[in-house]
Formats: C-alpha cells, sequence, structure tokens
C-alpha cells in the first residue's frame, strides 16, 4: 500500500530538514571538532583513573576534573609543547653543530666494518668514495637535506601557537566531560539502543574498550620506547639527548618509531671513533627499535580483545586517513564494524515452520 502524497512529502522535508540541522550543527562547531574529539578520546582512555582519583579526594567530583585537568596539563599539553618548542629553539644550533661535524671531514672507518658479511664490502667502497670527496663533496651531498630539515624545524615554530591553544582547549573540553562522564555515557548507550537494540549498545561499550586499548598501547608504548632511547643516548654521550628524546616521543606517537633517531646517532658515535659506545648504542637500538612489537599488543589487548591485525590495520589506516586523530579513530570504527558483522554471522537462522500434513 503506496503512502498519499501529502504523507509522503512531509517525510521528505522531515528528513532533509532533520539532514540540514545536523549538517549545519557540524559546521558551526567545526572548529572545536577536533579538540572535542580528542578530548572524548583522552576522558574514555582515562575514565578508570578518574574513578580512582576521586576516590581518594573524599569522592568530590570538583577535586577529581580539577587533579585530573592538571595531569593533563603536565603529561599531555606540557610535554608535547616543549618537545615542537624545544626543536624549534635549537635549530640554529643543530645546524650549526652539523656544519661543524662537516667541517671535520668524516673519520677512518674500523677495520672490522670491511669484514661484515653481505654489506661489509659496499659499506666500505662507499665510505671510501665519501673520503676521497673530501669536505667541499660531503657538503655538496648533505647541503640539501640540511635545508630541508632547517625549514621544517621553523615551520614548526610557527604553528607553535596554534598547537597549544588547540591543546588547552582540548583539556579545557576533557574537563567539562569528567563533569558530567556518567550522564553523557548514559546518553552515548542510549543512543547506541535506540539504533541497533542490545547490539547498538553493546558496540557503543566495544569503541569504549578500544579507545581505551589503542590509547593505553600506543601512548605508554610512545613514552617507554622514547624514554629508554633517551637513557641510551645519553650514556653513549650523544648531545642534545634532551632534544632528541622530544623527537623520539613524537615519531613514536605517529607510528614512525624512535629508529629514524637512534640509527643516525650510532652513526654519529662511530664517526667520532667510539666503537665501544657506538656496538652499545647499536644493541640499544636494537632493542628500543623492536619493544613495540610486544609491549604495544600485549597493552592494547588489555583493553579490548580484538585481533591485533585489525588494530594494527586501524592505527596506520587511520593515522594516513585523518591524521594524528586518526589513531584512536581508525582502530575504534574497524572495531565497531567487525563486532557488528561477527555478531550478525553468529546469529543462528530462524528455523522454519514444519509443514503439518492433512488427513
Amino acid at each position: 500500500m503506496s503512502l498519499p502524497h501529502s504523507d509522503l512529502a512531509k517525510t521528505t522535508f522531515g528528513v532533509l530538514t532533520l539532514v540540514l540541522l545536523i549538517g549545519s550543527s557540524l559546521w558551526i562547531l567545526r572548529p572545536f571538532l577536533g579538540a572535542t574529539i580528542w578530548a572524548a578520546m583522552v576522558v574514555v582512555a582515562t575514565w578508570p583513573a578518574f574513578l580512582w582519583i576521586q576516590a581518594r579526594l573524599w569522592r568530590r567530583r570538583w577535586l577529581a576534573v580539577l587533579a585530573m585537568v592538571l595531569i593533563l596539563l603536565l603529561l599531555f599539553v606540557l610535554p608535547l609543547t616543549l618537545a615542537i618548542s624545544t626543536i624549534a629553539a635549537n635549530a640554529e644550533e643543530v645546524v650549526a653543530w652539523v656544519r661543524s661535524l662537516i667541517s671535520k671531514g668524516p673519520p677512518k672507518l674500523p677495520d672490522w666494518v670491511a669484514g661484515l658479511p653481505l654489506v661489509g664490502s659496499r659499506i666500505a667502497a662507499a665510505w671510501t668514495d665519501l673520503v676521497a670527496s673530501g669536505v667541499a663533496g660531503l657538503e655538496e651531498k648533505l647541503t640539501p637535506y640540511a635545508r630541508q630539515v632547517t625549514t621544517w624545524l621553523f615551520a614548526q615554530a610557527g604553528v607553535l601557537g596554534a598547537l597549544t591553544l588547540q591543546f588547552l582547549l582540548t583539556v579545557v573540553i576533557a574537563g567539562m566531560m569528567y563533569a558530567g562522564g556518567e550522564s553523557a555515557a548514559a546518553v552515548v548507550r542510549r543512543f547506541g539502543f535506540k539504533l541497533g537494540g542490545q547490539r547498538g549498545e553493546d558496540a557503543v561499550i566495544l569503541a569504549g574498550k578500544a579507545i581505551r586499548g589503542v590509547a593505553l598501547g600506543v601512548g605508554v608504548t610512545a613514552f617507554v620506547q622514547a624514554v629508554t632511547g633517551g637513557i641510551g643516548l645519553a650514556i653513549a654521550g650523544v648531545p642534545f639527548a634532551a632534544l632528541l628524546t622530544a623527537v623520539m616521543f613524537m615519531l613514536c606517537i605517529v607510528q614512525v618509531g624512535p629508529t629514524l633517531v637512534l640509527a643516525p646517532a650510532t652513526i654519529w658515535v662511530f664517526w667520532n671513533g667510539s666503537t665501544g659506545w657506538g656496538v652499545f648504542l647499536l644493541v640499544w637500538t636494537i632493542i628500543v627499535g623492536t619493544m613495540d612489537n610486544f609491549l604495544r599488543p600485549f597493552l592494547i589487548r588489555r583493553g579490548a580483545d580484538l585481533p591485533l591485525a585489525l588494530i594494527f590495520a586501524g592505527v596506520i589506516g587511520g593515522l594516513l586517513g585523518f591524521g594524528l586523530v586518526g589513531i584512536f579513530v581508525g582502530p575504534v570504527m574497524l572495531a565497531v564494524s567487525y563486532t557488528l558483522i561477527d555478531a550478525w554471522l553468529r546469529d543462528a537462522e530462524p528455523l522454519a515452520a514444519p509443514e503439518v500434513t492433512r488427513q
């Protein structure tokens, strides 16, 4: 039975009006969407810690909110802001240091390097060509890369103010979410129930677990790798160890890893003729660089019991598709989709009613 034309027009205009209202609201809130998404991820990931702090502050919600805001400022805003500001502030000093290294020329390659299987002869030949080219040839090869690095460093200084403001806005929104967390969670769960019944509500709960697991895995792993790598750099006597530690933390957050910093540092130690410390830092680099292969899966699985390949694909794909916030959005979307499809496939088909045979 078809609907009357008046009912069809009413339904169509009602849907269009609803879509227009939602689209207009998102457009108005567009400057705050990034900070809101980040704040939601942070609050969901740290909600158990928030309840633990509240229980020890005489169950005063406002004291717990204040404590969490201060903790976020110390652990989230301050380190990232200091990392970027340190990189920008030391740009000229780093460039001068690189030029002084170039002016000294490459040192003599240790004899044992040429004896390495498969690659030893190639490394020795390339090093011989580098020494033969002299300081001028070395400057010619490294100058384009130095200019690119310098340009990037000063670009970070340009966006420092906007990035700091975004971090502060994230912390403020997170504080408001902490204050009314239970009511907001009830609304989200009710929304999921309205969409898909009990399965929709379960999907919302799974999304929270996925956020907590990814935040725990990515954040803690990045911190452990950066600090461990920085300790190795300090022990080996590499200059700018604090600066390099900040860079490693940022690289680990975006899933690049600390090897991009530790490998050149190891080469620099060998360059200065410290073979013993170079071997130490090489072994340290291998340990720190492979640490995430077992630490991150262990931490993620503690938060959400999902296939590791699914979470890894969500982290990498989300990062490429949505930027840094995609590290959390990607795994959540894949986790919810995977759970819904898995539940749908596991549902038993209704049995057909038996036919009644007439006598």
